[in-house]
């Protein structure tokens, strides 16, 4: 690794290093086809406007020939999706290198060198390279599975049709440890170090007197041996049946490893960090980049400190504040004029929640009875968790045809409860507003845990997430659009588990009190919508997932929101109300009943 800050040599002085590539050498980082598809890229947006305009224009026009429109709408269905002709930037060269079994190049396309094929060129490669990190340690990204070959990295896990996902995971993970940690043998007896456990991802260092250079060598072909399922492979894209919900990298390697280095420019531009190897772990790092200029400036809250949940001791069991899942049955009449089956939802509700909350840092202090009472009735209600009594749903007057103001209130009995301060000023708003209308007496608060310090910690976070999700839904880049929501949806989900923050430098990511201070916020702010619907349209909803809502409305009726904002309600999905579904739903008499059906309905309409 070369020392921190210096740049890496020009190509003029690249002779000493094996097999460098000229513009034709390497196919998958060619200057020429990456200038081509970045010209054409650069008015990606006006030129795709400009196609559909010209393709409307051809239908319409009577002179068009059948093949002539039968040739232009094979030729759009065969074309590359929207995002694989956007631009790749410069912005991660000098912290990643791409390799393909072609060679190796910049993420911008710029060709280095030859093929990677032996553990002494890889050495070589990132010993020349003089990578620096950005927010995460420097990266080498191995694309394609001839490329792996090539380095010795093949390994058999076996079949779907002999083992479980679990069992081939857990097969292909021991095999990449045996063969990586054996493979890499020379590297580690020329000074390097290995961190951790290889796998598909193998931690390099190297230790130069004071100095220790870090760098990351990520084997694409086997990110799918990653455990957590649900954030597998990050910035690689998700695989999914449907082509439209598809962002994987292309199959072909000289394209995967383009559209890779686009994305790593992506990231690095937007979010300024290189990507995690989760979601979760690319929004960990923006944060932290914050973190280091506030304690550069001395300007913002700094969080130095995990914020685990005090000692409770009537601590209910599960989240603190659980997400909402509820179904009602529709009352006679109710669905005799709707004609559309709508599932609204808050855009980016998390992120923000995220960006408007004051969260608590530091320790907390435990205060009782009055002192508590009195805490509570202050105008700015310090962060914190609020021993409560929620009065039975019976004795008060609230909606029947919405889900109970907290999860954890119930019907027919009160109940002893913690909350977040979030929910506190929920229960304590009026009904109207989305609240429970009660009172602080009502509450019959006798403990609390309250921070004295407390800020926006999140806001700046959340600004940049917000920034990055709207340049790629500007520029139609659906998978950095879902990467970005996997950052924030990972990250705020992982708030809670302390075993994703076991290291010192990371323990500070630990914050169960802000996770459940976000959701009860995305909560409260979905049943305030409800409620405004209600008003204007006399419509409620017959199901509730998290913070998304079920409606059944006519034509005429307008439930989701004009504005782009985050928070505010767009429809996730639609389909027609046929006479049978409604005829289905005036028939069942349990909610389950009514969530099958509602189910059937989206499918029987796509």
């Amino acid at each position: 690794m070369g020392p921190k800050g210096e740049s890496p040599p020009e190509i003029a002085e690249q002779i000493a290093l094996f097999d460098l590539a000229d513009s034709d050498a390497t196919t998958g980082c060619n200057d020429e086809r990456n200038d081509e598809r970045n010209d054409s890229a650069e008015t990606v947006v006006a030129a795709t406007t400009a196609t559909e305009d010209a393709s409307a224009d051809a239908v319409a026009d009577t002179s068009a020939t059948e093949t002539d429109i039968a040739s232009n709408t094979a030729d759009a269905a065969h074309s590359p999706p929207m995002w694989e002709r956007l631009p790749a930037g410069e912005e991660a060269d000098g912290h990643a290198i791409v390799v393909s079994a072609e060679g190796s190049c910049r993420p911008s396309g710029h060709p280095l060198t030859g093929p990677v094929d032996s553990i002494a060129k890889l050495a070589k490669l990132i010993g020349w390279a003089g990578l620096q990190p950005m927010g995460a340690p420097a990266q080498v990204w191995i694309v394609g599975m001839d490329a792996c070959e090539q380095l010795g990295w093949m390994i058999d896990p076996g079949s779907e049709d002999d083992a479980t996902p679990e069992q081939l995971r857990t097969d292909a993970c021991t095999q990449l440890e045996h063969l990586i940690g054996t493979s890499l043998e020379p590297m580690l007896a020329d000074g390097w170090e290995l961190r951790g456990t290889p796998g598909h991802r193998i931690h390099l260092s190297h230790t130069v007197g004071k100095s220790t250079a870090m760098v990351d060598v990520i084997l694409e072909p086997y990110a799918w041996t990653m455990w957590n399922s649900g954030d597998t492979l990050g910035i690689l894209g998700t695989e999914s049946d449907d082509e439209l919900r598809d962002t994987e990298l292309p199959s072909a390697d000289a394209d995967a490893a383009r559209e890779l280095g686009r994305r790593l420019a992506w990231s690095v531009k937007n979010l300024g960090v290189l990507p995690g190897h989760t979601g979760a772990r690319t929004g960990a790092a923006v944060l932290d980049k914050i973190r280091r200029e506030r304690k550069r400036t001395g300007k913002g809250l700094i969080v130095n400190t995990a914020g685990p949940v005090p000692p409770l001791d009537n601590e209910r069991p599960g989240d603190l504040e659980p997400a909402v899942l509820w179904t009602r049955l529709p009352e006679p009449g109710e669905l005799d004029d709707t004609t559309q089956l709508v599932t609204i939802d808050q855009r980016a509700a998390y992120l923000a929640s995220a960006g408007m909350l004051t969260f608590g840092t530091g320790t907390s202090r435990h205060i009782f009875a009055d002192e508590a009472e009195t805490a509570a009735r202050e105008t700015k209600r310090p962060f914190g968790l609020w021993l409560v009594t929620l009065p039975a749903a019976a004795s008060l007057n609230l909606p029947a045809r919405l889900p109970l103001p907290h999860p954890h209130m119930r019907d027919d009995q009160p109940v002893s409860t913690w909350v977040t301060t979030v929910s506190l000023e929920g229960l304590t708003s009026p009904v109207v507003d989305g609240g429970a209308g009660l009172d602080v007496d009502d509450l019959a608060i006798s403990e609390a845990w309250i921070y004295a310090e407390q800020g926006r910690a999140l806001e700046s976070w959340a600004a940049t997430l917000r920034t990055a999700r709207q340049i790629a839904a500007t520029t139609d880049d659906r998978p950095m659009k879902e990467f970005t929501a996997a950052c924030y949806k990972g990250y705020i989900g992982r708030m809670l588990n302390p075993d994703m923050w076991t290291s010192t430098k990371m323990q500070h990511h630990h914050q169960p009190l802000w996770r459940a201070s976000i959701m009860a916020h995305s909560r409260w702010r979905g049943r305030r919508a409800a409620m405004r619907i209600a008003r204007e349209t006399g419509r409620w909803p017959l199901r509730t997932v998290t913070d998304s809502w079920v409606y059944a409305i006519s034509d005429d009726d307008q439930i989701a929101d004009d504005s782009t904002a985050l928070g505010k309600l767009t429809i996730e999905k639609q389909t027609p109300l046929s006479g049978s579904i409604i005829e289905d739903l005036y028939s069942a008499n349990e909610g389950v009943q009514v969530r099958d059906i509602l189910a059937r309905a989206y499918r029987e309409g796509h």
